[in-house]
């Protein structure tokens, strides 16, 4: 019978699998292209379909082996999946847009000075710059 308390013991006594991870890390890229699109949970279900593999290998490596994956999965199939800003592997459907967070030292300062000499936060700021351009656009139509 299984018994995942024995793979413990085995592994705390010094029987552990001996897999690198990079070999790990690229046992889960492979699992992970024979997934179905839009399947939830996608670290869980990777670890089950190691089996042994996962079962005997410690959380650390798994760890460090799964960072590696998500970063060359969406470097290599860029069409299926997508590594948002807090590093989260999503699968590339169309239903998670990506949140542009990067503004230059430049365009900041400029937001500062304006928003100085208009007497408000930068947040009211964009939020009125919003309003003018949705308002000038439809105007342009």
């Amino acid at each position: 019978m299984f018994s995942k308390s024995f793979f413990g013991n085995m592994s705390r006594a010094g029987f552990g699998p001996g897999i690198s991870k990079a070999k790990l890390s690229n046992i889960m890229l492979e699992i992970l292209l024979q997934l179905p699109v839009g399947t939830k949970k996608i670290k869980d279900n990777i670890l089950y379909n190691m089996g042994l593999t996962g079962q005997m290998s410690t959380t650390r490596d798994i760890n460090e082996a799964w960072t590696q994956t998500k970063k060359k999965a969406a470097k290599l199939h860029p069409e299926k999946f997508i590594l948002d800003n807090r590093n989260t592997l999503n699968w590339n459907d169309s239903s998670k847009k990506i949140l542009d967070k990067d503004i230059s030292l430049i365009n900041f300062k400029k937001l500062n000075n304006l928003s100085e000499d208009e007497n408000c936060n930068v947040n009211q700021l964009i939020s009125k710059l919003i309003k003018y351009y949705e308002k000038n656009k439809s105007l342009k139509v």
